[in-house]
């Protein structure tokens, strides 16, 4: 660990020292573990063995797992990225790779681990995790358990009054546009992010944080990244619903797409999930979450996700929502939706993203799904802030290699 990473956690520590205190944790207990859990020797590790570090939850696959069919085939060498033809090969190096899954609807094109990732590993999500939120929301939507996405969220949360979320609707939550003043700086470790991951790592409640930020913008007019936005999400569906998120992903996606393994959520000292972040899921079961968007919610004949939330969730309804390098309504080169991405150059195609390079992309366009599960240690390093739009060029590139050529291929069940 460098010395100037070890000064920006100490920043946290003495910026955060007061309210640990009321937690009943140790300031140094806290420090050590998110130190070391950060730290970029070993986050290849780590990112795969989060349950480890953390309290977490179980959701439980049902036991019979759903499997893909599997027709194995090599991927593009190449894509061409700001008019230079580019290695695929080497930017999944480079972006610390540890697992890569091509599928063409139900059958497994390509699945390769690397850096002593396993098959059964449950990695980290990180912000993967805001599409599976969004799907619960979608789902409650249907049942009548949420009136209107243009309701303001106090409706559902009396304790919002007062606080910077009070007249926001739950649109503006779901689009990233809250107009709440939160900086996502994963490399400032002083940043609202990282003493956020201080407050789970001090078993404090991100529900009482999630009360504490301030306004910086009009709600709706502008499309600003902000994490805690998917933890509001979370706190209304278990208001709504009166269960867990543990509970609700569980009875309403692990078991009825039949995923393979267990996944685990990270929670908070109260016992609520990080809804934001704290998925931890085998490569398969990504795949097949994308599968089901990929199919417009329905997983062979049953409606899981309403098929027009499905549709709204990837589809930019708005100008600060638009796709572009260009728009000044946005902080963001890509599109968003109901916590899901479109790409900066889109094709009908749509993606989960987490930092560190976790990804789900849907490409309905050739019928491609592509999990990727990583470790990245060059995502903070400001020349890499296009790795994303790189990744997301390649699969593209991929997707258009591949999805028409797995027709009349010889299939055999996955092992």
């Amino acid at each position: 660990m460098t010395k100037t990473t070890k000064r920006a956690i100490w920043a946290i520590v003495i910026i955060i020292a007061m309210p640990v205190a009321y937690y009943g944790y140790t300031i140094g207990s806290a420090f050590s573990r998110m130190a070391s859990y950060y730290d970029l020797e070993h986050i290849t590790e780590n990112y795969r063995r989060t349950k480890d570090f953390f309290n977490t939850t179980t959701v439980h696959a049902s036991g019979t797992p759903w499997q893909f069919k599997y027709a194995k085939r090599d991927i593009p060498d190449t894509y061409v990225y700001d008019g230079e033809e580019r290695s695929i090969a080497e930017l999944m190096e480079i972006t610390g790779t540890t697992g890569l899954l091509i599928a063409k609807d139900d059958t497994i094109l390509f699945e390769e681990y690397y850096q002593g990732e396993k098959e059964d590993d449950r990695h980290i999500q990180f912000s993967v995790t805001k599409s599976f939120i969004s799907a619960l929301f979608g789902i409650a939507l249907e049942k009548g358990q949420i009136d209107s996405i243009e309701d303001r969220v106090e409706k559902y949360l009396q304790e919002m009054v007062g606080t910077s979320y009070q007249g926001v609707t739950l649109k503006d939550i779901l689009t990233m546009s809250s107009g709440v003043r939160f900086t996502e700086d994963y490399g400032d470790l002083t940043s609202d992010v990282n003493r956020m991951s201080m407050v789970i790592g001090t078993g404090g409640s991100l529900n009482d944080y999630a009360t504490s930020l301030e306004r910086e913008r009009e709600p709706g007019t502008f499309n600003d990244y902000v994490s805690v936005n998917t933890h509001v999400l979370g706190m209304v569906l278990t208001r709504v619903t009166g269960k867990t998120l543990t509970a609700l992903l569980e009875e309403q996606i692990w078991q009825p797409l039949g995923m393979e393994h267990d996944a685990y959520f990270l929670i908070d000292g109260h016992g609520m999930e990080v809804a934001m972040g704290g998925l931890q899921a085998s490569l398969r079961d990504m795949a097949r979450m994308g599968r089901l968007y990929l199919n417009e919610g329905n997983w062979n004949g049953k409606q899981i996700v309403p098929a027009d939330w499905v549709h709204a969730s990837v589809t930019p309804d708005a100008p600060r929502l638009m796709a572009g390098f260009d728009n000044p309504s946005s902080d963001s080169p890509y599109g968003y939706g109901y916590q899901w991405w479109t790409p900066s150059n889109p094709h009908g195609d749509f993606m989960a993203a987490g930092i560190y390079s976790q990804y789900i992309y849907v490409d309905p366009t050739t019928g491609i799904v592509i999990a990727k599960t990583s470790a990245n240690k060059g995502y903070n390093d400001p020349k890499n802030k296009l790795h994303m739009d790189m990744i997301i060029t390649a699969f593209q590139a991929i997707s258009a290699a591949i999805g028409g050529e797995a027709e009349g291929t010889q299939l055999a069940a996955a092992d």
